[in-house]
This record gives C-alpha cells, sequence and structure tokens, in this order.
C-alpha cells in the first residue's frame, strides 16, 4: 500500500450540511488503505490538506517534533486538524470552522498531491493556478525534463 499516489483534479460540490462525496477513483483505495478514516486540517496556502489516517500519523509525529520556534505552525495543523469518516453514501462532513477558513462555498477542487489530498475553493484554485503559471519556474525545476 505504500505505494499507493493519489493525483488528478475532481470537481465537486458540498452539499448545504457542507458534506463532500469522495470521487469513486478514490474510494476503494481509501477503504482498503485507512477504512475510511481520515484527517483534515488547514493547509498554509488557504486550502485544507485531507489524509488518509496512516499518512496523518506520519504528519501529525513530524509537526509534533517541531521547536518552539514553530509552535505557531504547530497550531494551525494539529489544533484544526479534525479526524472523518467516508459514510455509507461516500460522504465527508467538512466542519464549519474548516469550511470558512478556506473559503469553501459549493463549488471545490479536490486535487489528488500523492499522499494526500488538497481541498481547494474552485475560484481560490484557479486564481491560485494563474497565479503559480504567470511566475517563473522556480529553480528547482529550471533543469527538469519534462
Amino acid at each position: 500500500m505504500s505505494e499507493i499516489v493519489f493525483q488528478g483534479a475532481s470537481n465537486l460540490a458540498l452539499d448545504a450540511k457542507g458534506r463532500l462525496t469522495v470521487p469513486a477513483r478514490h474510494r476503494e483505495v481509501l477503504q482498503a488503505l485507512c477504512e475510511g478514516r481520515l484527517t483534515i486540517t488547514k493547509h498554509p496556502e488557504g486550502c485544507l490538506m485531507l489524509f488518509p489516517r496512516p499518512t496523518w500519523v506520519g504528519f501529525r509525529d513530524k509537526v509534533a517534533q517541531l521547536p518552539m520556534s514553530a509552535a505557531g505552525w504547530k497550531r494551525v495543523f494539529l489544533g484544526n486538524a479534525m479526524d472523518l469518516e467516508i459514510d455509507s453514501a461516500a460522504r465527508v462532513l467538512i466542519s464549519p470552522e474548516l469550511r470558512e477558513s478556506a473559503g469553501l462555498d459549493k463549488e471545490v477542487v479536490l486535487l489528488g498531491m500523492g499522499s494526500h489530498f488538497e481541498l481547494w475553493d474552485k475560484k481560490a484554485h484557479a486564481a491560485h493556478e494563474a497565479q503559480v503559471m504567470a511566475g517563473p519556474l522556480p529553480d528547482a525545476l529550471q533543469d527538469f525534463s519534462f
């Protein structure tokens, strides 16, 4: 299971209660990997990060070991983390607090980011991606072969 990589974008809609339907292409893997147990928290760039529970445990442990100089980031990541479970209708409930912090309304984008997902407001994601694409390539990509 360590070779599982989540990738791709899914345009989704939050329902009136703030529930998100997990895309079919990820459901079976998430059931096998973590029995549908996930953890969600804030991301520094304004979206949310959604982790399969085993992946979250590794991330949480790294964050917990940060020095006191990073206490503010510990609060952002750990203090806002919430455990979720995929329900029988393949949905997860995103708390009002986290929806508000990421500016999530109805239309959202779920991005597979390898070991975890990012959840963005659709308009915020489009603006962020346009900003990235308009900027120069970072040094790490200067010699990257496409």
